[in-house]
């Protein structure tokens, strides 16, 4: 049995002072004086949170062009260094492929070399009626959310396609998230950046409007409106988004909303920035404007913003951005965040005053583990909950830079910037795997089997 004694325990409704029992891989017993344990971790000033869950990550995603280098074995390591338990990564049936084969393949990836624990979304780049019959047995073997794009040809589907999943994955208690921007926008955007001659990062976000993501929005809240069930808007990166689902959400729409670190730090300057370091910060949708990130705070401190994810999807800046170096659209999109995370939002959130300690366990964890069928079995400090566990210490603080990150990636694009928080001690499945901020067992990572997600 293991204890952990002295911290102080922060869930989305409270924060107190208890000890927490653990055997096996589950919590036992919360009290204060709790004894009988074999091993005892120290907690004194520190927070202890139920263990981070990303909802959003790419590990060893293949472009067609190039592949992350970010693979469920490096990838996991820098998420649970930085308090990350549980990643939710998408599966890919691509064209010609079964949902069946799409998922084995990610387990292929990601069996035996995960250092947290990790689930599935199931992404669509089509939809047919073979696909359609697959839906349940992807919910019964615990896949019970999914992804759904409107732009890009080789993953979009179009709308009638987008409302007859969001019908059949319904049946199953299944949440869509939805990749929204503008397909024609963006491909006008891009031919006339083009056509004036515009090849450098810098003609990204000019190409990818406010305009098409917030557009691509509202016709996706009114496909989830027609089909009756919730919906959610992944990667939000704009006020004109954010307009929009406060409409719908004003009519009584079930709508969740998921945003990033990078979405909230980050202005579109970055891409007019020196010697091609623009293409560090090239990702889908792009970064935007001061407004759109003031807007995006403003949200996540009314409580409008459900999740925070990273988007984690990584590329070497030699190699790989370089791809781009004479047309932006050869740019692999992604960068690196899934270390990063949790200690952006504990700096620029919660010792910022923008959010309580409260609102940023639910941001982090709770609300993930709701919103996507695992609580009470992840995101919660309750007994029979798993021993997936965060001894976060406040007083620790560290400037970012690329040596000393745990990626498989040549590059962090939030290099120099200074945050506060550590996660001291990380407990996965019961054990404890990561110690005084060090990594001490790794590819201890389970598979997460998931219920409906309403």
């Amino acid at each position: 049995m293991k204890l952990i004694k002295g911290g102080t325990i922060v869930t989305g409704k409270r924060k107190f002072q208890a000890d927490i029992m653990i055997e096996d891989n589950k919590i036992t017993a919360i009290g204060e004086n709790l004894f009988g344990a074999d091993e005892v971790i120290d907690a004194s000033g520190c927070y202890v949170f139920a263990g981070f869950i990303d909802p959003h990550t790419h590990f060893e995603l293949d472009t067609g062009a190039t592949v992350s280098p970010d693979d469920f074995y490096h990838g996991t390591k820098a998420a649970i260094i930085g308090g990350t338990t549980t990643v939710i990564d998408f599966a890919t049936a691509f064209r010609g492929e079964s949902l069946k084969e799409g998922l084995e393949n990610w387990h292929k990836m990601s069996d035996g070399k995960s250092s947290c624990n990790y689930a599935y979304h199931m992404a669509f780049t089509e939809w047919n009626d073979s696909l359609k019959k697959e839906i349940k047995d992807m919910a019964d073997a615990g896949v019970t959310s999914f992804k759904v794009y409107m732009a890009y040809d080789a993953l979009r589907t179009n709308n009638e396609e987008i409302l007859d999943i969001l019908k059949e994955t319904g049946k199953v208690r299944g949440l869509v998230g939805c990749h929204c921007e503008d397909d024609k926008m963006i491909k006008e955007g891009v031919e006339e950046q083009k056509k004036l001659g515009h090849n450098t990062p810098a003609a990204h976000p000019i190409s990818k409007p406010a305009q098409a993501e917030a557009k691509a929005v509202k016709e996706y809240l009114e496909l989830g409106k027609k089909a009756g069930v919730p919906v959610c808007v992944v990667h939000l990166s704009t006020k004109l988004g954010l307009e929009e689902i406060r409409k719908a959400r004003a009519e009584g729409q079930k709508v969740f909303v998921e945003t990033c670190p990078q979405y909230l730090l980050f202005t579109d300057e970055v891409y007019s920035l020196p010697n091609y370091e623009g293409a560090k910060y090239i990702i889908s949708p792009p970064l935007r404007k001061q407004e759109d990130i003031d807007a995006l705070w403003e949200a996540i401190e009314n409580g409008e913003v459900d999740t925070i994810a990273t988007d984690q999807c990584s590329f070497n800046f030699e190699g790989q951005k370089t791809l781009g170096k004479d047309d932006f659209t050869k740019i692999p999109g992604g960068m690196p965040g899934v270390e990063n995370r949790v200690e952006l939002l504990y700096t620029y959130g919660v010792e910022e005053g923008r959010i309580s300690l409260e609102q940023f366990s639910e941001l982090c964890s709770e609300n993930v583990a709701k919103q996507y069928g695992m609580y009470p079995q992840k995101g919660a400090i309750m007994v029979g909950s798993d021993a997936d566990i965060v001894v976060w210490d406040p007083s620790v603080s560290h400037v970012i830079h690329q040596e000393n990150q745990h990626y498989n990636t040549d590059y962090t694009p939030y290099e120099g910037i200074s945050v506060k928080g550590q996660a001291k001690h990380v407990l996965l499945n019961g054990e404890l795997v990561v110690e005084n901020g060090e990594l001490i067992l790794e590819n201890r990572g389970r598979y997460v089997s998931r219920k409906g997600c309403f």
